[in-house]
């Protein structure tokens, strides 16, 4: 069974740097599309960005576009999310998540990681 592990949150100044890891077992990546989705308190789970394993597809969610980076490492079956210029407005508990549609439909995400506290304030 596939799991993902997802390592990287803490806390961070605005303006910093932060990256998340979500290493997966089981098949290699090529077979899925990767994403990160993020929850705020008091609000919706929202998507961030994905990746699709198998041509490298990006896709971003517009309030984070040009600040976060997404990649895959296929050696270490792990997918990143490099997050720069961060703001308070990041703060949340951010999801790796395992599908096989490309894009933001929580609902096409079959198995989800255990979450990562990202926390943004001087």
């Amino acid at each position: 069974q596939l799991q993902l592990v997802e390592s990287g949150g803490g806390l961070v100044q605005p303006g910093g740097s932060l990256r998340l890891s979500c290493a997966a077992s089981g098949r290699t990546l090529d077979y899925y599309v990767f994403g990160w989705f993020r929850q705020a308190p008091g609000k919706e789970r929202e998507g961030v960005s994905c990746i699709s394993g198998k041509d490298g597809r990006t896709l971003y969610a517009d309030s984070v576009k040009g600040r976060f980076t997404i990649s895959r490492d296929r050696g270490k079956n792990t997918v990143y999310l490099q997050m720069d210029s961060l703001k308070s407005e990041d703060t949340a508990v951010y999801y790796c998540a395992r599908g096989y549609a490309f894009g933001f439909e929580t609902d096409e995400y079959v198995t989800w990681g255990q979450g990562t506290q990202v926390t943004v304030s001087s």
